[in-house]
């Protein structure tokens, strides 16, 4: 019997995790159900049904306890408007330890209490010691089991939210993006984008996310054109490029004679290759030797030295037989 797996998200626009829904298969997309992670037990949306589900990431799949009831969507909301209550308690708590360089971004409760995680970041190199900072906040919330959780600029940006540098009232990684890719600084280089830092930054600090958007799109449509400072053939003569719009599929050529013109990708042709032709051009016939080629006779003579058409053939002409006798007939007879 093939399990049932379902994937499950925890958080708005997080991570989506798969568990198997065997015991539970009347689990659709929108429902909620409750299951064991590492962090406790917590309560997550069904957002997909896998068709043909892989072999799973650490030899088994994680069973789903069960689907979640009224009870428990109650409860996560009650816990809920305790977060923000205990984000702020955790900031005063910091500021009397006085451990510098560390910012207290959210608190997150389990749906039912027994979890309480703050989500921390901090700009000192290596592991901060925030056991002082963890026993106090423990104190202050007996019922639950406190722990601190270290997370990067990237995931700092996503639980604040806020505006994108491009002018959306939320960021990608707030409103879609579950995961980060890496982002490197060749991605704004292959599509011409400036790189200064306030054009490719994010408010995170680092890359920006969407320099990976149409990067696949600007690696494939360049591989067909020329690069920049190289010599080319246009319509108007030799030319070097100055500029290449790979959307556009076509570049910008500085002539000779100083001016710059935008020319198709089909009507420029690489130097090299324009002098590779005309050179073999130029070379006597590879196939006849001793002066007997006739390869494009006519069509490399003259007008006047071509041979003259010769006039069109009369048809034959056929002569009817019948009535008329052969000699061979006639001396029978």
């Amino acid at each position: 019997m093939e399990p049932y797996i379902v994937g499950v998200r925890f958080q708005k626009g997080g991570k989506v995790y798969h568990f198997d829904a065997s015991r539970c298969c009347e689990l659709q997309v929108g429902d909620y159900a409750v299951v064991e992670t590492s962090r406790g037990r917590q309560l997550g949306e069904v957002v997909q049904v896998v068709e043909d589900p892989s072999a799973p990431p650490e030899g088994t799949w994680k069973p789903i306890a069960r689907k979640a009831n009224a009870r428990d969507l109650v409860l996560r909301q009650l816990w809920q408007k305790k977060e923000l209550e205990a984000t702020i308690n955790c900031r005063e708590k910091l500021k009397e330890t006085g451990i510098p360089g560390v910012k207290i971004v959210t608190a997150e409760f389990t749906f039912d209490g027994s979890r309480l995680s703050f989500l921390y970041s901090t700009e000192t190199e290596g592991k901060v010691d925030l056991r002082k900072l963890n026993n106090a906040m423990q104190r202050l919330y007996p019922r639950s089991r406190v722990e601190m959780r270290q997370i990067g600029p990237r995931d700092v940006a996503k639980y604040l939210g806020g505006m994108g540098a491009c002018g959306l009232e939320k960021r990608c990684c707030t409103m879609f993006l579950t995961e980060f890719s890496p982002i490197s600084i060749k991605m704004a280089k292959e599509q011409g984008i400036s790189l200064t830092p306030s054009e490719i930054t994010g408010m995170c600090g680092r890359l920006r996310c969407c320099l990976i958007y149409e990067y696949e799109q600007y690696v494939e449509a360049r591989k067909s054109l020329p690069k920049r400072g190289k010599r080319v053939m246009t319509p108007k003569g030799e030319g070097k490029v100055e500029d290449v719009y790979p959307l556009k599929q076509s570049v910008i050529v500085s002539l000779l004679d100083g001016t710059r013109v935008e020319y198709a990708h089909a009507e420029v042709q690489p130097y090299e290759e324009y002098e590779a032709l005309k050179n073999k051009a130029q070379q006597p016939c590879a196939k006849h030797e001793g002066g007997e080629c006739d390869c494009g006779k006519d069509q490399g003579a003259p007008p006047d030295e071509q041979a003259a058409p010769q006039p069109p053939e009369e048809p034959r002409r056929y002569y009817p037989t019948q009535g008329r006798k052969s000699k061979k007939h006639r001396r029978k007879k």
